[in-house]
């Protein structure tokens, strides 16, 4: 992908490090924001073929600038086709289609369940959140959800107020007894690190470090004590080509929502 640079920001490593994991054959499940700038920089780098799809129906999307939310025309405007809303979640998700969920939260766990709810008391919340929308199906549907977020002891936390998505639930095996046949989260990129879920315990353990970041800044910013694989990498730096294609396609966004505005 060429040549890594020095001079990046943390959500610039981590939208990287995200779209990395995407492959040319996988058949995507798109979140707005941070999972659909990862899921096209995929797209316009080192995965040309992939299939993204958003929750209003369009299937294989390939959007010049990142929409607003899911209604954004943009997303039908580029499409392959698009089909009903009920049709998505039926034929499509709850069929078996998609290989990746790709999924953004206000909280997580240790065992990567989302809470996109309510913060605080669910009767009088502190704060009343956006709510699940098609998360928690793509949670349970999808082949394996990858989870991007950046971190901090806010968001990061050792109880969910409210768990709007499922990831391993208690941990262990709690998926398979609950019916569950996909594997859920099997990574959670931040803007410090990569982590992936224990083979066994499932909890959530930091395999990758990005350049610059220590253990001290990730304990400081997890709610939990967090745990690191036996052998922990460190992330490779955003490549010049990935990083002018990223920078680009936010540059061509903000462009086109101000003059619509």
């Amino acid at each position: 992908m060429g040549q890594p640079v020095t001079s990046y920001t943390p959500n610039e490593m981590m939208t990287v490090a995200a779209s990395r994991a995407l492959r040319n054959e996988d058949v995507c499940f798109v979140g707005i924001g941070m999972p659909s700038a990862a899921s096209n920089l995929a797209r316009l780098t080192h995965a040309p073929g992939i299939t993204l799809i958003y929750e209003s129906g369009t299937i294989a999307t390939r959007p010049d600038v990142l929409p607003l939310s899911i209604g954004d025309g943009e997303l039908c405007d580029t499409a392959l086709t698009t089909v009903a809303v009920p049709e998505m979640f039926r034929y499509w998700l709850q069929g078996g289609r998609m290989t990746v969920g790709f999924l953004g939260g206000a909280q997580i766990d240790r065992f990567a369940n989302l809470n996109t709810t309510v913060v605080g008391p669910y009767d009088k919340p502190k704060v009343r959140l956006p709510g699940g929308g098609g998360a928690p199906e793509i949670a349970t549907a999808c082949g394996e959800i990858f989870i991007i977020m950046a971190q901090s002891k806010r968001s990061f936390v050792a109880k969910l107020d409210f768990i709007t998505s499922m990831g391993h639930g208690e941990g262990g095996d709690h998926r398979a007894r609950l019916g569950l046949k996909t594997k859920g989260p099997t990574k959670l990129v931040t803007d410090l690190c990569v982590f992936e879920p224990d083979p066994q315990t499932r909890e959530m353990t930091v395999t990758s470090v990005h350049p610059g970041v220590t253990r001290e800044q990730i304990n400081e910013n997890t709610g939990w004590p967090v745990r690191y694989a036996a052998t922990v990498a460190e992330t490779k730096p955003p490549t010049v080509d990935e990083l002018t294609v990223l920078r680009e396609l936010h540059a061509r966004t903000k462009r086109a929502h101000e003059a619509a505005a």
